[in-house]
């Protein structure tokens, strides 16, 4: 059962833009998902493995992207709506894929990258399609 829930994914053409958001359940909530640890984004396209793109650490607001996004998107948190989101500019055909949103209360985000086995709570998932 998805404890997060992920919105905001679309079709957009090449050099578009779009927000990602990521909330919790109401179940969630109640034991604190999204106010401890970090908040991550992964992408899985057809056929290859989920790889991580941003996080975002909750105690100081550290950031890490993936190399191919940097300059392009962006993390924040809304402390009172308790969302998460990622900003999208300049998406490529090769952004295509779906987006989950995933947290643990345990992590901070460095630069050593994302591991999907780090996060235990995730969401269902929403697609991105950027169209050449």
């Amino acid at each position: 059962q998805a404890q997060l829930v992920e919105s905001g994914g679309g079709l957009v053409q090449n050099g578009g833009s779009l927000r990602l958001s990521c909330g919790a359940s109401a179940f969630a909530r109640e034991y604190g998902a999204l106010d401890y640890g970090a908040v991550a984004w992964f992408r899985q396209a057809p056929g290859k493995e989920r790889e991580g793109v941003s996080c975002i650490s909750i105690s100081d607001l550290s950031t890490y992207y993936r190399d191919s996004v940097k300059g392009r998107f962006t993390i924040s948190r809304d402390n009172a709506k308790k969302t998460v989101y990622l900003q999208m500019n300049s998406l490529k055909p090769e952004d295509t894929a779906i987006y989950y949103c995933a947290t643990d209360s345990d992590y901070y985000c460095s630069a050593d990258g994302l591991a999907p086995g780090d996060f235990h709570t995730w969401g269902q998932g929403t697609q991105v399609t950027v169209s050449s």
